[in-house]
């Protein structure tokens, strides 16, 4: 408990004005995208190929239509992917290009303080996207409850968060960009596609442990609860354990890796 109250972020929040100016700096190159994917999506995926899984009967997906089953799976996995983003190229640039963290170092701010206020931002980068994604989502009728669609957007930013924090913790160990494309190849696209959020990942046999394992699962899984009003308690309490497990193991994995090269 000592050495997790010596890890605390005390000073973040006098990082706030630099975090909302880069915001307000970048927010316009995102915004057509937030509204324009979730509705392509939808349309393309729910929709369109869903036409073809209802002809094959409901009883296929458990009574719901396939635009209903899609539809919080792509917002756990648009979340993933945002969190991912911003975790990788932002964190690069302030350590190897505008050497922004080391300038925040020779402040009174601390490295715990430093990773909190990043990683607020990203949460907040994650709250707006999802946000849109929901408001999408209630257009297309995909929302059973307005509560479902508040408490489902509270775990698009934990899942982000769960995802964000190690990818802090990687990059913070990179020397250069080029490691990114092992983990688009090798993570982020197979759990885009493996988790579940397509299909139940129950008909991949033997091997659905692994997406069981793996956080984004238990964020879709999450999320198909909530939009569809189909809440189980003990499961809603075992994946947001597994999310926080994720969420501590990232955060203490990035202020490692940021201490260290800080110290460089």
């Amino acid at each position: 408990m000592a050495l997790l109250s010596r890890q605390a972020p005390r000073l973040a929040s006098r990082l706030t004005d630099y975090w909302v100016t880069v915001y307000k700096r970048t927010w316009r190159g995102s915004v057509v995208t937030s509204f324009l994917m979730p509705f392509l999506y939808l349309t393309a995926l729910g929709v369109g190929l869903g036409g073809f899984v209802d002809d094959a009967g409901p009883e296929q997906l458990g009574g719901i239509t396939y635009l209903a089953f899609i539809a919080p799976g792509l917002l756990a996995t648009t979340a993933m992917q945002i969190a991912v983003g911003e975790s990788m190229y932002p964190v690069m640039a302030c350590f190897k290009w505008d050497k922004t963290y080391y300038s925040m170092a020779a402040t009174p701010l601390r490295v715990p303080d430093i990773v909190a206020a990043h990683l607020t931002a990203v949460a907040f980068r994650v709250f707006t996207t999802s946000a849109v994604f929901l408001g999408v989502l209630a257009v297309f009728g995909a929302l059973h409850s307005w509560w479902g669609g508040l408490v489902a957007l509270a775990v698009a930013v934990l899942l982000g968060l769960a995802h964000a924090a190690p990818v802090f913790g990687v990059t913070a160990r990179l020397d250069s960009p080029s490691g990114f494309a092992l983990i688009f190849r090798l993570g982020l696209i197979p759990m885009f596609l493996f988790s579940g959020a397509f299909f139940p990942v129950s008909q991949l046999g033997g091997v659905a442990w692994l997406a069981y394992v793996t956080p984004i699962w238990h964020g879709v899984e999450l999320c198909r609860m909530l939009t569809l009003g189909a809440v189980e308690w003990w499961p809603v309490l075992g994946h947001l354990s597994y999310l926080a497990v994720w969420l501590a193991a990232g955060w203490v994995f990035a202020l490692t890796g940021f201490a260290k090269r800080l110290a460089q």
